[in-house]
Parts: structure tokens; sequence; C-alpha cells
């Protein structure tokens, strides 16, 4: 048993509500939070653990990407500034076709968590092929992984038509149900790349298996309207009919909504996975968050994958999300500094089933935590640390994250993956995808 004390200048527990605690601890039991308490008790109680000081910095629970496809940070600058799907069918697809293997996804998958520890990440809601690449890379780096078993109609180098990929997605949940830190979702790619009688066959699985379910919805104005061609209706309305629209799902995206979207959103407590940096690099539009949040529904925070953002930074997304909400809305009391973080934490964990094991600190969970130093030029004063967070501070300001009570980072330095290693694997990528 290894009891470890963190005694922050600012404890932002995001449960409850609107809380910044100043001379209080957090005391870590292995993989748990142990308790919350005054710092001068905690060195009474625990005078034989490992205190920790962090005289500048905020301690938050960490971030929860609740949309990336991971291993695709190796394909990070291959093809900018397009609209999706010339994005998808001219650049995307073909270098996945030629190139996505096991080891891809592995070298990918690791590549990507690297830079999201750096950021203070410590979940990610994964959606991409290999899936037991996926999950291993996640043991390896020690992060919180939930992988989406990806399925589509048309054959890749994974796999030759949706029963195909609905076989790799159960063969996977099998062999590493139970595994600590590890976790699935049944990933139908989007509407307009799966057949009805697929999502249905997806819904009975997750049923059986205990998943959620992951999957495109609603992100380009295009998808829209060629599915009201092609079935008469909008894609939210067709899942709603083939029984998809619960809280077991996770709409990643939802740009383009109506009020009757919205409705339909929340009398079935869909949740969101809001990607506003894609959304905005690829054009696809604007979300209407804080109209879907007034009537209720769930909204984390997802960076998308690298090839299309191109970063995987959950602290410059969550502030864009907060800002980009105000200008939507032109109400800039919509998102607030709280709200805002409490969507890159707690609410990703409600999306994923996991409010009871991470999102908050709070004793009994895992000790999912992350100390942003404020030190910095950039960050003084500080009036407000919650503000900081969200509007000043940057992702290199994340100077320690711990998920399941293990270091991942300490004073900038990764603890379980070789960087040296990471960075000549890309390169060596880079000259095998793009030869120069």
């Amino acid at each position: 048993m290894t009891i470890t004390c963190l005694h922050p200048a600012y404890l932002i527990p995001v449960e409850p509500a609107n809380q910044v605690l100043t001379g209080h601890a957090l005391v870590m039991n292995d993989s748990l939070i142990e308790a919350i308490l005054p710092s001068d008790e905690a060195r009474l109680r625990y005078p034989d653990a490992i205190h920790q000081e962090l005289p500048d910095h905020a301690l938050t629970p960490g971030f929860i990407n609740l949309h990336g496809h991971s291993a695709m940070s190796l394909l990070r600058g291959l093809a900018d500034d397009l609209a999706l799907m010339d994005w998808l069918n001219h650049h995307i697809w073909p270098a996945e076709k030629a190139h996505v293997s096991d080891e891809f996804v592995f070298d990918g998958t690791s590549f990507a968590m690297a830079e999201m520890l750096r950021g203070g990440t410590t979940t990610i809601n994964d959606m991409y092929f290999h899936h037991t690449a996926v999950a291993r890379a996640g043991i390896a780096s020690g992060m919180n992984t939930v992988v989406g078993c990806s399925i589509l109609e048309f054959p890749t180098g994974y796999a030759q038509d949706a029963t195909g990929y609905l076989q790799l997605a159960e063969d996977a949940i099998n062999e590493y149900r139970g595994q600590p830190g590890i976790g699935f979702t049944l990933a139908p790619h989007a509407p307009y790349t799966v057949a009805d009688d697929t999502f249905r066959k997806v819904a009975a699985m997750a049923a059986d298996k205990g998943v959620r379910i992951h999957c495109h919805i609603h992100e380009t104005n295009d998808e829209v309207q060629g599915s009201i061609s092609q079935y008469g209706k909008r894609p939210l309305a067709r899942l709603a009919e083939l029984g998809l629209l619960s809280e077991q799902l996770i709409a990643a995206h939802m740009v383009h909504t109506t009020d009757e979207d919205i409705a339909l959103l929340a009398k079935h407590g869909v949740h969101i996975a809001h990607n506003p940096a894609s959304n905005l690099k690829l054009a696809s539009g604007f979300a209407r968050i804080h109209a879907m949040q007034q009537a209720g529904i769930n909204i984390g925070i997802g960076t998308d994958g690298a090839a299309s953002n191109n970063k995987l930074d959950m602290m410059a997304d969550t502030r864009l999300a907060a800002i980009l909400a105000k200008a939507q809305s032109s109400d800039p009391t919509a998102v607030n500094a709280h709200t805002a973080l409490r969507m890159a934490t707690l609410d990703g964990a409600k999306a994923l089933g996991m409010a009871d094991r991470t999102g908050s600190l709070t004793a009994g969970k895992q000790a999912d935590v992350i100390a942003i130093d404020l030190s910095a030029i950039e960050t003084q004063p500080v009036f407000d640390p919650v503000s900081h967070v969200i509007y000043a501070a940057g992702r290199e300001q994340v100077s320690h994250v711990w998920v399941r009570g293990k270091a991942l980072l300490v004073n900038r330095e990764l603890q379980t993956l070789d960087q040296q290693a990471l960075l000549a694997k890309a390169r060596w990528w880079q000259q095998r995808i793009r030869p120069q």
C-alpha cells in the first residue's frame, strides 16, 4: 500500500460544482483517491506518506478525450485544408488502405498517448481498427483506454464487410474484458457508411456485451442532405427508428441540429462528443452547444484525430468550445469556465458510463489527477484558477499526471513511454508513408 499526499495551491474537484479549495491535500492510496482534507490534517494523519508539494499548481481531474482516432497521429499533416469527403475519399482512406496494420495502429496509438498524457489527458475514447493493438498500447502507456471497434460496410485491410468487423469487435471485447483500464464501444462509423441491418446488429451486440455505441452523426450538412435524399429523413430520425438512440449512444460531432433534433437527443439521453477544432478546420460548422445544454443534453469534449485537428490538445479544444459557444449563442455567459472544465472531465465520464470511477476528484474514485503549473508569466496573477485553466494555461504547463494512482508524467517527463523511441518510430513511418 502506497499513500501519496498532493499539496497543491488550488484543488479543483469539479464535484461539488463551482468549488476551489486552497490549503487542502489530495490523498492517493494506491489506485484510488482516499481523501481530500486540509493539508495540515493530512500531514498529521499520514506522517509516513509521500508528501508532494505543488505550491504553484492547480490540481484537477484528468481530461477525458471523448472522441479520437489515436493511430491517425501518424497521418498528422498528410492532407489539410480540404472538405471532409474530399479529405476522406482522396487522402485519408487511400493512405489507410496502404499502411494501416497492427504495427501501424500500435505505434500510432502509443505516439498519440504520449502527446495526450503530456497535455493532461488521462482517458481516451478511441475509434479505429486493429482493436487489440489499441488495447495493448493503452496497457503499455497506462492510460484509461476505451477501444472503439470501427464497423463499416466496405472492405479495408482489417475486414471485408460488416459481419467481419462485428466478429473482430466481439473477439477483442472477449479477449480484454476485465483488463484494468481497458473498455470498449462498438463504433459504427457513420449513418452514410453503415446500413440499417448493421445498425440493428450493432444495437443487439452492444446490449449483449454491455458496451456503449460511438458513432459520427450529423457532422456535415452534406451528410444530413444525403440522408434526406436516400432515406427521406435526417440521420438522427433514421437512427431513432432503428432503436439506436439511448443513454448508451455517444454521438460524435452533432454539428447540424434543428430544434427537433435537439428534442430527440434530449428525450433519449444521447451524449454528445463535441469536437470544436476539427469542426472548424474541416468547415463542418458550429454546433449548438449552449442550446443542447439548455435542453439537458450531456456534452463532453473530443479532439478528433490528429489528421483533422491537428493537435490532441484538450486544453486548447476546451477553451475553444467555451469561446465558440458564447459566439454561436450570442450569450457571453454560455459555457462558463467551470462548465467547460466539467465538460472536459466529469461530463466525458458520464458519457462513457464511468462517472462512478473517474471525472472528478472524489474520495473512492480512481486517482486520475493532473497538476497544472500556474507560475508562468502567462498565468499570473491568479484571481481565479479555473479561469486560468480554461482561458490562459497551455498544455505545456501540465507538469504531472497520475492515472489510477500511477505517475505517468513527472515534471513533464513521461514515465511509461520512451519519447525518443516514439520519435524514431514516427520518422520511420513518415518515410514509409511519404518518402522524402
